[in-house]
């Protein structure tokens, strides 16, 4: 991941990701599955003399990377990153310009992508697992310094490893990551539902209720529902009963999606959406909503929040010709250079 930035001119881009199931399981070490989607980052950047600078199109703002930018704004990611390559001797001088398909705020990745995004305009490179993990755990870090939020690692390894027409299930405790493919007669539909900022939310209690939970009855991924008598906090013991659960729900929606029961796959995100809302209490009532309608209509199988919520999007699994409104999406490869 040290190379030199042998290029004086160049194309990235980055994909967001959509969470078929297994939300507030990363960082517990547990599992996830994952896509990475037809919508992300595209930074074009060309060699400067002058200190390396990134603009958006969304403001057209210029972040300068010797100047660091306010806390509320996109700047402070590409900053976040800018450091930790310092630190490796990645330093090129560069002018980027961001663009983004990425609705911001709508729980689809919009940061991961951009510090992927702005890790591989900078000259990091990800051409192995090794490759892989190591600049993923670099844009977690970079996240945690830029909005303290103590995310996990899924967004950032999906953004970097996915395949086309495939999920990842990704063991965030290994960090091992299986292709799942996703049937041609299914469609993955996401409808974005309201703005969210994790900073800003419970997400950080959350973990923390996690990480007590795992003090007292050990790692939740291995950790079975009898255990639970063991916490005498109510609330400790909802959190880590939706982990345990969600951790099987994860691996038997991959079943249902390989002997082709998108029935049964469908009602497992119901029971993992029920989850989220009733023992992590992390949906909100506009999501609830969401979820119903989208359960009313001919042809979808099964919707869920996904992402950390408190808002931003839900996803649906529907046959293709279900008349379920949003975007549909397809399982995109991971990050790369265009060009």
């Amino acid at each position: 991941m040290n190379e030199a930035h042998a290029l004086t001119q160049g194309t990235v881009w980055a994909p967001g990701r959509v969470n078929l199931i297994g939300d507030h399981t990363d960082y517990t070490g547990g599992f996830v599955l994952p896509i990475a989607i037809d919508l992300g980052t595209t930074i074009t950047w060309h060699s400067t003399n002058t200190s390396s600078q990134f603009r958006s199109d969304v403001d057209d703002v210029i972040v300068d990377l010797d100047v660091v930018p306010p806390p509320s704004h996109w700047g402070k990611y590409v900053h976040a990153v800018a450091l930790l390559l310092q630190q490796q001797h990645v330093d090129p001088q560069i002018f980027g310009t961001i663009s983004s398909t990425l609705p911001i705020g709508s729980g689809l990745s919009s940061s991961a992508s951009l510090e992927i995004a702005v890790a591989l305009s900078l000259g990091a490179t990800a051409r192995s697992r090794d490759g892989i993990i190591a600049l993923a755990k670099l844009c977690q870090q970079a996240e945690h310094a830029a909005t303290g939020v103590p995310c996990g690692i899924m967004d950032q390894l999906i953004v970097l490893a996915g395949q086309s027409k495939h999920a990842l299930l990704i063991d965030c405790s290994s960090l091992d990551m299986t292709p799942v493919c996703i049937p041609d007669n299914l469609k993955i539909v996401v409808q974005f539902i309201a703005h969210r900022t994790l900073a800003r939310s419970a997400y950080s209690d959350r973990v923390a209720q996690c990480t007590l939970a795992q003090e007292i009855i050990g790692p939740l991924r291995s950790a079975k529902i009898a255990d639970l008598v063991a916490l005498d906090d109510p609330v400790i013991q909802k959190r880590a009963l939706h982990v345990i659960t969600e951790n099987v729900r994860v691996n038997e929606f991959c079943s249902a999606l390989a002997s082709g029961d998108f029935a049964q796959a469908g009602s497992i995100m119901t029971d993992s959406h029920n989850s989220l809302r009733d023992n992590f209490d992390v949906s909100t009532a506009q999501m609830d909503a969401a979820v119903h309608a989208a359960h009313a209509i001919p042809g979808v199988y099964g919707a869920r929040m996904t992402g950390g919520g408190f808002g931003g999007c839900i996803v649906a699994i529907a046959d293709v010709d279900a008349p379920i409104n949003g975007w549909t999406v397809q399982a995109s490869d991971g990050a790369r250079l265009i060009k």
